[in-house]
């Protein structure tokens, strides 16, 4: 059965405040749903493990679907409270890796190099790396065997600079996914801020922002099934 990895943050609040962040959870909640439509199985990983913390604000834009999702004892168990850690899969067992986003995954996915050796194994046999909004921060340093990074001469998208303005998080967030992108080599797509919008560059497939989730998982499963 093919089987998709998805990655969630365990970071709950922005570095040096004490305001709350965490999982954006239609991100992770939305991407499930679609996956379980067609009966693509899942497993969920953080780079701690264990517990998931929510952003708050995401919990304002919850329907009927995401609810479905979010008050299941599948969820709740798998991608809340008991998410496995790096070290506990076997990637080759994985088609795909969906970086979820929320603000706190700035911190916790960029360097964490068990994720990206997993992402890299999950690639070079053929798998698709994926993501949505923030959670291009996991891709934006993984490189292959030579150095090269994999996001180098790639077209992709994610949360754009105007979206963090936005957002008001320009001067908290710890870069800016479009200028690291680039100077790795990325080509930088976009839309209007807060727009439908992902794409897929050969094994690599972004989403724009939280309204980009199930675009995302579309492309993706398209490709799997």
């Amino acid at each position: 059965m093919k089987k998709v990895l998805i990655v969630e943050t365990n970071v709950n609040r922005y570095k040096g405040t004490d305001e709350a962040t965490g999982l954006w959870l239609g991100e992770s909640a939305e991407f499930i749903d679609e996956l379980q439509k067609c009966n693509i199985d899942y497993d969920v990983i953080s780079p701690k493990g264990g517990l998931v913390p929510l952003d708050p604000r995401s919990m304002k834009y919850i329907d009927s679907s995401i609810w479905n999702i979010y008050e299941s004892s599948d969820f709740a168990d798998k991608a809340i409270r008991n998410t496995m850690r790096p070290e506990d899969i076997n990637p080759k067992d994985y088609v795909a890796i969906y970086f979820t986003g929320g603000h706190g995954v700035m911190w916790d996915f960029p360097d964490n190099e068990k994720i990206q050796a997993i992402a890299r194994v999950i690639y070079n046999d053929g798998g698709y790396l994926t993501s949505v909004c923030h959670g291009i921060a996991g891709l934006l340093n993984i490189k292959d065997e030579n150095g090269k990074y994999l996001i180098s001469g790639k077209k992709i998208t994610g949360f754009t600079t105007a979206e963090e303005r936005i957002a008001g998080k320009r001067t908290v967030v710890p870069f800016l996914n479009q200028k690291v992108a680039e100077k790795h080599g990325a080509i930088w797509t976009k839309k209007r801020f807060y727009k439908d919008y992902a794409l897929k560059d050969g094994n690599i497939i972004a989403g724009q922002n939280p309204f980009s989730v199930r675009t995302v998982a579309k492309i993706l499963i398209k490709e799997l099934i």
